[in-house]
């Protein structure tokens, strides 16, 4: 389960807006308790392929935010990416790429302006669960 607070929320569609037509990206830190991933910090990264159907992370942002968790003492829950216009569900590529099987990897769907759609799934050997968010 990840816990993520709504004003975190807001601030992912926020950034996804802002980079359409684009992807928008980022990464996701906070601490582990029990069965539950809170995150404590949204990172909001440059997706340097300027695509509305692929993403790479700035490695310069990432690197400063791996920094920046490690020095909080967080740990590295997983990562955020936009679909512009297809529902939040992992692509072929989103699935040939997930090589962390215990990473979060959350999809925002902005199919719908108006109802942007947040889910987070786990991947493991291109299999796809997808994992309970709650709202704190």
């Amino acid at each position: 389960m990840l816990v993520l607070r709504k004003g975190q929320f807001e601030e992912i569609v926020h950034h996804a807006r802002k980079a359409l037509p684009n992807e928008a990206c980022g990464l996701l830190a906070g601490q582990l308790a029990d069965d539950k991933r809170v995150v404590e910090k949204v990172y909001l990264l440059t997706n340097v392929d300027n695509s509305p159907v692929h993403f790479s992370m700035d490695p310069k942002e990432q690197f400063h935010a791996i920094k920046d968790i490690r020095s909080n003492g967080w740990v590295l829950l997983g990562n955020f990416h936009s679909h512009p216009e297809s529902p939040s569900r992992p692509s072929d590529e989103d699935k040939r790429l997930a090589f962390d099987p215990v990473a979060s990897y959350l999809i925002l769907s902005l199919m719908h302006q108006d109802h942007p759609v947040l889910k987070s799934f786990r991947i493991q050997d291109r299999e796809v669960s997808e994992e309970k968010i709650v709202f704190a």
